[in-house]
């Protein structure tokens, strides 16, 4: 009887693993915090404009119904991914391949200052919405506008001012995370997981790194603040995005150019790493592909192209009457032949090979090698 109950104590003991360590459990608290108050903040916003536009929409001319091409997630499945999201976040902490993350944190009197701002375009994005208007930029935008590429000089989102000014620049990254919930950053984090692989095998300190259509930050910020010893290069086409990004992050190991992604100013085979959030479904298709071009051009033999995207059709097919709507909701005119392209054989043309892929929420995250 004795032995009976001994072998039962073994085993409940391994049904029922100790507890993580005090540390572990302050940590994930800590994360779980600062999470939570992030995607609260955005919920209210979120909900507060839902408000408004009603309102505005009562004096607005009515435009067409909505109607998804798909299945569209519920609020639930939604927050469930946005969870899963946040859970595989904390553990690429807990494996140690990045730190503890402190993304958004700001004073309370510039959280104030930039609430007070996104309210105030609220009303300017429903108009444009309701009238279809998204090319003011072209018709009455500033003078250096005029030497930039048409396809990039409209209102993308029914945003104010589009790329072309510093109050846009200021607001935008709130506004993602408005309509993200707070995830923005999240989804952002997972190029770092191949990332933190790269450097493992790689001197922090030699590594060239570029990551395209930086805007205030894109990975460059989050990359340099998580590998202490990289230096990196931002590149974007709006230098008033960039004129806040330098404000922002005054590191000594950062450094940022104005120039196009389809013609970049740097040599063949002279970088280890690029990288880009949120850039190819703004593109035209043929922008697209010299894009890709540009980025294997670049790229040492071996080097990594890390590419954060919205998911494309089929990724996650519950998502996909989601997808078909948003070019809709917002001024995206390249999104839908986004949606269907396939960059695997993209890429493939240009000697990149898909290694890795994984959805993040709403988002995509892959590595694409150049053959040795």
């Amino acid at each position: 009887m004795d032995a009976a109950r001994q072998r039962n104590a073994v085993k409940d003991q391994r049904s029922f693993p100790s507890a993580p360590p005090l540390a572990k459990i302050v940590r994930r608290v800590r994360y779980a915090a600062h999470q939570g108050s992030r995607v609260a903040l955005y919920s209210l916003h979120s909900e507060a404009m839902r408000r408004m536009n009603l309102q505005l929409k009562k004096t607005l001319p009515e435009t067409p119904a909505i109607k998804p091409d798909g299945p569209v997630p519920s609020q639930r499945r939604m927050l469930a991914d946005i969870i899963k999201l946040f859970a595989d976040d904390l553990k690429a902490v807990e494996d140690g391949l990045y730190p503890m993350p402190s993304d958004g944190t700001m004073s309370p009197l510039e959280l104030l200052r930039t609430s007070q701002a996104f309210f105030k375009d609220v009303p300017k994005v429903a108009r444009r919405r309701a009238e279809q208007t998204h090319q003011e930029v072209n018709d009455g935008g500033p003078s250096f506008a005029e030497a930039l590429p048409r396809y990039y000089r409209q209102n993308f989102h029914f945003q104010t001012d589009g790329w072309l000014s510093e109050d846009s620049a200021r607001i935008y990254d709130f506004q993602v995370d408005v309509l993200f919930s707070g995830a923005t950053a999240a989804m952002r984090r997972r190029a770092l997981v191949p990332f933190a692989r790269i450097l493992k095998r790689k001197d922090q300190r030699k590594l060239a790194y570029l990551d395209l259509a930086c805007g205030t930050g894109g990975l460059l910020r989050p990359a340099l603040t998580a590998f202490p010893r990289l230096s990196g290069i931002g590149l974007d086409l709006s230098e008033p995005y960039l004129a806040v990004a330098r404000d922002r992050f005054k590191n000594r190991r950062a450094s940022f150019v104005t120039a196009m992604a389809e013609e970049l100013p740097f040599a063949d085979k002279s970088l280890d790493v690029v990288s880009c959030v949120f850039l190819f479904h703004e593109l035209p298709p043929k922008i697209r592909r010299q894009v890709l071009s540009e980025v294997a051009r670049v790229l040492k033999p071996g080097g990594s192209f890390l590419f954060v995207d919205s998911l494309q059709t089929g990724d996650v097919p519950e998502y996909d009457g989601l997808l078909s709507i948003f070019p809709q909701l917002f001024h995206e005119p390249y999104y839908t032949s986004y949606l269907k392209e396939d960059f695997t054989s993209l890429a493939a043309e240009t000697g990149l090979e898909q290694r890795w892929m994984t959805p993040a929420f709403v988002s995509r995250a892959v590595e694409f090698v150049k053959g040795i």
